[in-house]
């Protein structure tokens, strides 16, 4: 029984954002054969440097904390996630058109607007990132208590943190749909391990008896959610 309504509706919103085959199959995300260990602190990055792999647990965890009634980013692997992402034909932009022109200040509903790949820009960002949290505070972001890495998502939200390539509120952007991506997606591409938030707000995933349940609202679901792989909750 969630005890939060408030968290429990803020996680079902972030889900509304999030691409239906993102949750529910491959058909977008990098799926590999080699099964993640259950352990954050087990897993050798594929992509990320030190320093980087340091900045995107630490990103992560106050983007989804793991301080409420539901599971935060870290307990179930989306940092392995978005590692793992970056090694695949979303983070080499395989299937993306990245040609110009790239105008400048254009909606990012009119899609991807830069030359960078996702892997270009975290590679680009995370280094101006620590690199401002430097001259403010004479510390790297995973070395800031809580309340200021928070200060600094925020400013980088905003944009006000400065970057040669790209806004760095286009790069929170991508940070942020890319951490929800993670905690939603099927476990076989790396996060929601052990299918934690399914779960946490009652989304059945690859189970195919889930028919007679459409209709039926206000109505908690009995049943565990079911991944890809064949893992039952």
């Amino acid at each position: 029984m969630i005890k939060d309504p408030s968290r429990r509706r803020f996680i079902k919103g972030a889900l509304t954002s999030i691409p239906a085959v993102t949750i529910g199959s491959g058909v977008s995300l990098t799926a590999s054969a080699d099964e993640p260990p259950e352990q954050l602190s087990d897993y050798q990055p594929v992509f990320f440097n030190e320093s980087e792999w340091e900045f995107v647990i630490a990103a992560c965890d106050r983007l989804i904390p793991g301080d409420g009634p539901g599971p935060g980013a870290l307990e179930t692997n989306v940092p392995i996630f978005i590692d793992r992402q970056m090694e695949g034909r979303f983070g080499h932009a395989a299937d993306w058109y990245m040609k110009g022109p790239f105008p400048e200040n254009v909606p990012a509903l009119f899609g991807h607007q830069i030359a960078l790949t996702p892997r270009d820009m975290y590679r680009q960002a995370i280094p101006a990132i620590n690199d401002y949290c430097q001259r403010q505070y004479d510390q790297s972001f995973a070395a800031l208590d809580n309340a200021t890495r928070d200060e600094v998502l925020t400013v980088l939200s905003q944009g006000d943190v400065e970057m040669e390539a790209m806004r760095g509120s286009y790069f929170f952007d991508m940070l942020l749909q890319n951490t929800k991506e993670g905690y939603f997606a099927d476990p076989i591409h790396g996060g929601n391990k052990h299918m934690a938030s399914w779960k946490f707000i009652g989304f059945p995933g690859a189970r195919a008896s889930y028919r007679e349940w459409v209709d039926q609202h206000n109505v908690e679901y009995p049943l565990g959610p079911v991944s890809l792989n064949g893992e039952r909750g």
